[in-house]
């Protein structure tokens, strides 16, 4: 299906055929979540895939099994949510962007298996945090929690400053930068998300996961903190160069913290639109699926997350 939005960009150049994905559950985290990947899919150009799984229970016991109406009406009921969730791509890219290309799809079982197999073809997985009928007092549904760590994609968690909320929608993009390679994927999405947007980066380098008070058994006094910092902004801006080189338009802010990623980056991002990270960092080991400080920005984080993993893209 495709429908004009009443305005076209001549600079707008698709940049490929791999749809963004979003998962559609019928709860408004999960709407606004479609809301968000329409405006990322028509900004860059690709199609949209907008996915409901429907879950069937199993028979209640030998020889029992459900009728055919109950199969039906649950089909229609996945028909509602993606026919709802059309509408929301369509009011969230109206009359600013261009004509969107969305498909939809319905599966009748869990929605695990089959998000975290049409994600191997997709630019980008974009979820809500809680799914329809799970405990409101819950910060991520069980849903995302699964398909965080196990998506062949980058991983977007839609979220608003306080739980239940909208999530924002003007504000720079903040990525933690710490040196390792999956961070330099993190930040070749940051600078295209930025660019995309039209707005500014703030790249956080965060030079210790300790708490580093006491963390060598020396005062902070007695530590050379000038001498640390200044050749911790070298490192950065060494790693921020070639990025700013491809991204001229971009306006990068550096910031350089001592200690306590987590904190830093939830502190920087508490006015961001985006927060960027990668799934692990240096200090997590190679069989790592998500790494400590991604693992806890998915449930504190005050804007929406972006869990990166896997090839950079040219």
């Amino acid at each position: 299906m495709r429908w004009p939005t009443g305005q076209e960009e001549d600079t707008m150049t698709p940049t490929g055929n791999a749809p963004i994905l979003a998962g559609v559950d019928g709860s408004e985290s999960a709407l606004r979540a479609v809301e968000w990947a329409a405006r990322a899919a028509a900004t860059r150009g690709c199609p949209l895939t907008l996915l409901a799984a429907m879950p069937v229970p199993a028979p209640y016991g030998a020889g029992v099994g459900l009728p055919q109406s109950y199969f039906d009406e649950l089909e229609a009921e996945g028909h509602r949510r993606l026919a709802e969730a059309e509408e929301a791509a369509k009011r969230a890219t109206g009359g600013e962007l261009p004509e969107l290309d969305v498909a939809t799809e319905l599966h009748m079982g869990s929605a695990v298996p089959v998000l975290l197999e049409r994600a191997g073809s997709a630019r980008m997985l974009v979820l809500g945090t809680r799914g329809l009928g799970e405990l409101t007092g819950t910060f991520v549904g069980s849903v995302t929690l699964a398909l965080v760590p196990h998506a062949p994609c980058p991983v977007a968690v839609i979220r608003g400053r306080l739980p239940g909320e909208a999530p924002p929608t003007e504000g720079p993009v903040v990525v933690g930068v710490d040196g390792s390679p999956v961070s330099e994927l993190a930040l070749a999405a940051a600078f295209e998300e930025a660019a995309l947007r039209e707005t500014s980066l703030v790249a956080v380098h965060v030079f210790s996961d300790a708490a580093l008070p006491g963390a060598f058994g020396l005062p902070s006094a007695d530590l050379p903190w000038n001498d640390i910092r200044t050749s911790q902004q070298a490192v950065l801006a060494e790693r921020l160069a070639g990025w700013q080189e491809r991204y001229p338009q971009v306006e990068v802010h550096r910031v350089v913290e001592r200690d306590r990623p987590v904190r830093n980056l939830l502190r920087h991002a508490d006015q961001a639109w985006l927060l960027v990270v990668g799934s692990r960092g240096r200090g997590g080991f190679s069989g790592m699926l998500l790494g400590s400080t991604s693992n806890a920005l998915l449930h504190t984080a005050p804007c929406p997350l972006l869990i990166v993993r896997g090839r950079a893209q040219n």
